[in-house]
Order: structure tokens, then sequence, then C-alpha cells
């Protein structure tokens, strides 16, 4: 087994993209991740091989939640995340920028508003890549459970996703009669 700086810091992004799906703010998912790799470097020495990444992730859950219980009553605020809202990408028009931004944003409030045991097996795995019975070890429930929950989840954000195209098809029907109103 290598040293902490070899087997856990690797996975680091890992480790923050877990927080700010769960904590949903970029502020507050760095100082999670920090008492998580705390931890983690403290009890280093009571790993004993196997996947770091989800022994980490694992860690990251549990201080997650020992946050949750200290901040309970804040309300947590959105974070302005760089990568969603750029406009830096070649080849788009405005209409497929606007497109794109707008669908990111559903996408990201229909995230938000999901249950935190569905968020967290969505985010492991549609982006973390993590398999099922890695998620089960960082969630600490059986695979079974991963599984059934995770199609719950989907569901559950496909129901989300599918109200909010109904709405955008909606309006969009709905001023494209009121442009034929002034022909």
């Amino acid at each position: 087994m290598g040293s902490f700086d070899d087997v856990i810091l690797p996975h680091l992004d890992a480790a923050y993209n877990l927080a700010r799906w769960l904590v949903r703010n970029g502020h507050d998912a760095e100082d999670v991740v920090q008492d998580a790799y705390l931890r983690a470097f403290q009890y280093f020495g009571t790993f004993h091989g196997g996947n770091a990444r989800a022994w980490l992730l694992a860690i990251v859950r549990n201080t997650y939640f020992r946050w949750l219980q200290k901040n309970r009553a804040q309300q947590p605020a959105a974070d302005f995340d760089e990568e969603i809202h750029s406009d830096a990408r070649e080849g788009s028009t405005p209409e497929t920028l606007l497109v794109q931004r707008d669908d990111s944003k559903w996408l990201e409030q229909a995230m938000r508003t999901l249950p935190v045991r569905f968020r967290e097996l969505l985010v492991l795995r549609g982006l973390e890549g993590l398999s099922y019975r890695e998620i089960s070890e960082v969630v600490d429930i059986p695979i079974g459970t991963v599984m059934s929950r995770l199609f719950r989840a989907r569901e559950a954000l496909s129901a989300l996703l599918n109200g909010h195209a109904s709405q955008k098809w909606a309006l969009v029907a709905k001023e494209e009669s009121v442009d034929l109103d002034y022909d």
C-alpha cells in the first residue's frame, strides 16, 4: 500500500463532486471535503487496501451527515458554477446556448429537489461512475437496495424533467399562438 498522497489525494475531485451535490453549495462542499480529508488522514492507518475511492467517498458522505446536523437550520444557497454558466463553447449559436443553459438550470434544480438518498446515488453512479458494489460500500446498503433505489431515483428525476419539458412546450405553444394573433 502506498502513502496517503498516492492513495487518497487522487480522489479529491470525486470527493468534492459528491460533497457539492450533497451540500448544494461550493463553499460548504469545500469545508466538508476538508473535514473528510482530515478524517481520512487521521484514520489512514486503518485502511488496509482495497477501493480507496469508495473508502474516501464513504468518509465524505459521513462527514456530510455530521455537517448537516450542525447546519440544519441554515438554508443551502445556490452557488455559481462556471462550467454550467459558461458561454465558451465553440460552434454554438445564441439559441443553442440559451437552451443548454436553461436545460442545465432545470437539471440542477431537479437534482436539488430530490431527497439526499436519491441524489447521492445519482451522483455516485452517473457522475463518478462507481459500480453498484462500490456504491454499496460507500452508502453501506445492500447491492439490491442500491439497484432499486437508483431505479427510483432515475424515475423521480425523469418525472421532474418531463414535467419541465411539458411546461416548456406549453410556453412555446402559447408564445406561438400569441404570434399568430398579430399576423
